[in-house]
């Protein structure tokens, strides 16, 4: 009898990480591959791949999510943390981390619908930067040059808003940008229509507005690129979107909100016959009004004419003339004493700087000396022809009153007398010189510190002295004006000249 083997160990399979993960994506995948799950959002991050990385959460448990770009660029609304959510894909595993996640391929808020939560928050961050802000909307013109339309060309709110227009000013200029205003670019297309009437002024007042349809037809409406497109134009702008009960973005934004498209063509120009009107009221109040204020005028001016000051006037007029007249007399003779006085002046002033010229000075000096020189030779002649002719007649006397008593030396006694004058007349003539070498040395000296000082040294050197018509000094451009007469002193003689530029 055979043995039969047993094997009561089951056979080993091992797998790498990379494979069990795979094996339970795959798993995963399979089982839950479209599921619905509703949460909470939390730890919400929005990447710069334009993919979506948040936390669906309840009160016990927590699954994390992923919208990736292609569809999150579907999305109504901008998920946020906090926000109830719906969620619509499928379950996967991030093997990289080992972690099991919801693949979001649809997302709605719980209770509120998409466009809802989406409306909101458009409006709150735009109303936060001050677009809807009552103090930046425009007031529109009382008669627009022309109406601009943005709006689609096959609808009726065209046909409307044309209609009303003709019949309340026929002759009303409209220009039409046609554009979509549902579906997708609507939004890009009515953002440009209005930038194009903003770059081209062709009309001074804008309708922009479709007929009524559901919310996901008048979103475009709604669109950021459209309210800043409405909140940037310098034309204002009506929004005539729906009907009354229908609430766009573009209504917050515009300057003015019409109910309906009809209703924007009757706020955005007055009937023409109104206007005429009007226009005619306010010409006879005008009228009436120059026709009072004429009278009026009339009635003072008759007034004044016969008042007595007007009747006077001329021999009053008269009166001032002569005092004129004879005002300007006396300038003219007391400009004219002036100026003699002044001239005078200039002469007396002119012939003292003559005197104080070193050459002049020198030579005065020098004259003077040589009078004083000749004045000394003749006394100290004359004293020694008096000295002679007294030392004679004391030896005559002398001779008288000696004779026979005692002989005595004259001859010795004249040396010494002599021998005394010529030291004496040495001392002098030493006291000459040098009183002469003295006062020539002050005289130098003199001489050299006039010539510094002396005027007429500084106008040798080229510079000038200019004096105007009244003999001042012209130290400064701004004393004299173009036409003026200015005499110019140079070290040899004298100049007449006339201002014919300035410069400061």
């Amino acid at each position: 009898m055979s043995q039969i083997p047993l094997n009561l160990i089951p056979e080993r399979k091992i797998y790498t990480v990379a494979e069990l993960s795979a094996g339970i994506k795959a798993l995963l995948e399979g089982k839950f591959p479209d599921v619905w799950v509703t949460g909470e959002i939390s730890n919400f991050r929005g990447a710069g791949s334009g993919h979506l990385y948040f936390t669906l959460k309840d009160e016990s448990a927590q699954l994390r999510a992923v919208c990736f770009r292609n569809q999150a660029r579907y999305l109504k609304f901008k998920p946020a943390d906090g926000l109830a959510v719906i969620a619509r894909g499928r379950l996967s595993a991030y093997e990289a981390r080992g972690e099991y996640q919801l693949v979001v391929d649809y997302l709605e808020p719980a209770g509120l619908g998409a466009l809802q939560v989406a409306f909101e928050q458009l409006k709150k961050k735009l109303a936060r930067e001050g677009l809807f802000d009552p103090a930046r909307k425009k007031p529109l013109p009382a008669l627009p040059r022309a109406v601009g339309i943005v709006t689609s060309p096959h609808g009726a709110a065209v046909r409307d808003i044309i209609r009303v227009l003709h019949r309340r000013f026929r002759n009303m200029d409209i220009y039409l940008y046609p554009v979509k205003v549902q579906g997708e670019g609507a939004a890009e297309e009515i953002a440009e229509g209005i930038a194009y009437f903003n770059r081209h002024p062709l009309a001074g007042a804008l309708i922009v507005g479709r007929g009524g349809g559901s919310v996901e037809d008048l979103w475009a409406f709604n669109e950021e690129t459209v309210v800043r497109a409405i909140a940037a134009s310098e034309v204002p702008v009506i929004s005539a979107v729906g009907h009354e009960t229908d609430f766009t973005l573009a209504d917050f934004a515009a300057d003015l909100r019409a109910p309906t498209p009809s209703a924007a063509a009757e706020l955005v120009v007055r009937p023409k016959d109104e206007l005429i009107s009007e226009l005619e009221n306010r010409m006879r109040r005008l009228a009436h009004s120059l026709r009072l204020q004429v009278s009026e005028t009339r009635e003072r001016l008759t007034g004044l004419q016969h008042h007595r000051a007007f009747q006077t006037l001329p021999a009053r007029i008269a009166e001032r003339a002569q005092r004129v007249d004879d005002a300007l007399a006396q300038m003219e003779r007391a400009f004219a004493q002036e100026l003699s006085r002044k001239r005078e002046a200039f002469l007396t002033m002119s012939g003292r700087l003559m005197r104080f010229e070193p050459g002049r000075l020198v030579e005065l000096r020098r004259a003077r000396l040589d009078q004083q020189k000749s004045r000394l030779e003749r006394s100290v002649a004359d004293l020694a022809r008096l000295v002679t002719e007294t030392q004679s007649r004391s030896r005559e006397r002398w001779l008288a009153r000696s004779a026979g008593v005692v002989r005595f030396d004259f001859t010795r006694f004249l040396q010494l007398k002599q021998a005394a004058f010529g030291e004496r007349s040495r001392g002098l003539d030493a006291g000459f010189k040098k009183r002469w070498t003295d006062c020539e040395a002050r005289l130098k000296y003199s001489v050299a510190l006039l010539g510094e000082r002396s005027p007429m040294t500084v106008l040798g050197r080229g510079y000038s002295i200019t004096r105007d018509a009244e003999g001042r000094i012209v130290r400064d451009a701004a004393q004299v004006e173009k036409g003026d007469e200015i005499s110019v002193r140079l070290a040899r003689g004298e100049l007449g000249a006339e201002i014919r530029r300035k410069k400061l």
